[in-house]
């Protein structure tokens, strides 16, 4: 007779190594569409001079190209988290695919400025349901901290090491073909993404509609949003910043924010239930998360500009002017940051990664005309790929740690709204201070490159400020066992 008695447990095993090869799967699927997301909101970038040439745009009208994507990403993905915890996470995340693929096509197609605004706006909305819940399928798929972490490091090193790759693409398809492909290349993959998730994703059953998903909310946060960025593109550049439009926008866009936390405090159903906000960690990475990535995005926008306009670097030049950022980040953010952030804790890597990030955009703020890309550009794409690759990988490790598994979906929300809310506001602050201080450096007599140059330095000056104030609040609001 032949012994049988280890035959359940070698099944038992074969299903385990199974099911552990299908969570892998799953979160490979969950990170492409991330991927994919966070592509489009630098990939446009590089294409921007091209874009502004072909249809027209003014120089702070070409700011609504980046905006109106990260307006409608930033306004809906709180939204989009609730809706993920009642209409089940996977269905939320297919249904975002569909939205910003069709969405891509149409970008792709567009021949006016109206045209393309308006479907990156769409593209934001099918961004914010996409991404909205991929944090909360992660952590419900990796409950042991070993296995979260490393997956949150995955995940983490996607979302951000994206902007990076996104100008390499921009930069290859710009120059090759041209920018319309930097939109067309998304619906392969979107359309490959959304097949591989209904195989490996899965489904969960959402506690059902009927408990409300505050549209009301959504609306306030995301008019509020809307308006305050218009304020500081439109009337603050154009008139002042202590103009009377000015400050009437400005005004009704508080007015809105405030409408938005009353609701939320008497809403039977809110869209943020503000209870959240008490839990130290979730409060203190989504301030962090604000502040930081409002001064990273200048690094980019401002970054691919610099090299266009006053280096004359290529398209192609850019995206790879930036590869190491993402080589860096994605080096450090697979293979080393959890182990640092289990040796030294959370809050040691965390304000280190914000060190070498400050770091960086001072160095950039000392970049001249005639700089060259060894001395002055190189430097400040490792530190910050190297910030960035220790930063936010702790980042999220703490955001997520700080909420109960019940508030999962809407921590993952609020983590994804804070960085699309840092980087609109950032954008229009930085783009906008950059361009006034362009304009007062030429009515003085400085030649085009200097002023442009002098400019890029005011903002890179106040981006290092903000990611400087994020490290303060790291310090004082986190725990040094956090």
């Amino acid at each position: 007779m032949h012994d049988t008695t280890g035959l359940p447990e070698l099944a038992e095993g074969a299903l385990d190594r199974s099911a552990d090869r299908s969570r892998w799967m799953a979160l490979v699927v969950l990170c492409t569409g991330m991927l994919m997301i966070v592509l489009d909101v630098t990939i446009v970038n590089v294409a921007l001079p091209s874009i502004q040439a072909d249809l027209g745009f003014s120089q702070t009208g070409l700011a609504w190209v980046v905006n109106a994507y990260l307006i409608a990403f930033g306004g809906l993905l709180l939204l989009a988290g609730r809706l993920g915890d009642l209409a089940g996470r996977r269905n939320v995340f297919l249904a975002g695919l569909a939205v910003f693929t069709l969405a891509s096509m149409v970008c792709g197609l567009s021949q006016t400025q109206g045209m393309l605004v308006g479907a990156r706006f769409v593209q934001g909305i099918g961004g914010a349901l996409t991404s909205a819940v991929i944090l909360g399928v992660i952590v419900t798929l990796f409950p042991e901290p070993r296995e979260m972490a490393k997956a949150i490091g995955v995940y983490a090193f996607v979302a951000s090491a994206g902007g990076a790759v996104g100008l390499l693409a921009g930069g290859i398809l710009t120059q090759a073909i041209n920018w319309h492909w930097i939109f067309f290349v998304n619906l392969p993959i979107g359309v490959a993404t959304a097949v591989l998730a209904l195989r490996v994703v899965p489904r969960d059953r959402g506690t059902g509609l009927g408990q409300g998903a505050d549209v009301p909310g959504a609306l306030l946060v995301t008019g509020a949003m809307m308006l305050g960025v218009f304020t500081i593109v439109k009337p603050a550049s154009e008139d002042g910043w202590l103009a009377g439009g000015t400050l009437a926008f400005g005004a009704v866009a508080v007015a809105l924010l405030a409408g938005f936390v009353v609701r939320q405090l008497t809403a039977r159903n809110p869209l943020m239930p503000l209870r959240i906000l008490g839990a130290r960690k979730v409060a203190a990475a989504n301030l962090i998360q604000v502040l930081s990535v409002a001064g990273m995005f200048g690094m980019f926008f401002l970054g691919a500009l610099y090299l266009r306009l006053i280096l004359g670097y290529s398209p192609l030049q850019i995206g790879l002017a930036f590869l190491p950022v993402a080589v860096v980040m994605g080096t450090l953010s697979v293979r080393y940051t959890d182990r640092l952030t289990a040796r030294f804790g959370a809050r040691a890597t965390l304000i280190a990664g914000l060190v070498l990030i400050a770091t960086a955009l001072l160095l950039f703020a000392q970049a001249p005309v005639h700089g060259g890309y060894a001395l002055h550009v190189l430097p400040v794409a490792l530190l910050m790929g190297a910030g960035a690759g220790l930063a936010f990988p702790a980042l999220m490790t703490v955001a997520m740690a700080g909420a109960t598994p019940a508030d999962a979906g809407l921590a993952s929300g609020l983590v994804n709204t804070t960085a699309q809310v840092g980087g609109a506001l950032g954008l229009a602050v930085l783009a906008t201070v950059s361009a006034g201080r362009t304009s007062a450096l030429a009515a003085r007599g400085e030649g085009t490159a200097a002023a442009l140059t002098g400019g890029y330095h005011l903002a890179f000056w106040i981006a290092a400020g903000l990611v400087t104030a994020a490290i303060a609040v790291a310090g004082a609001m986190l725990r040094p066992g956090d």
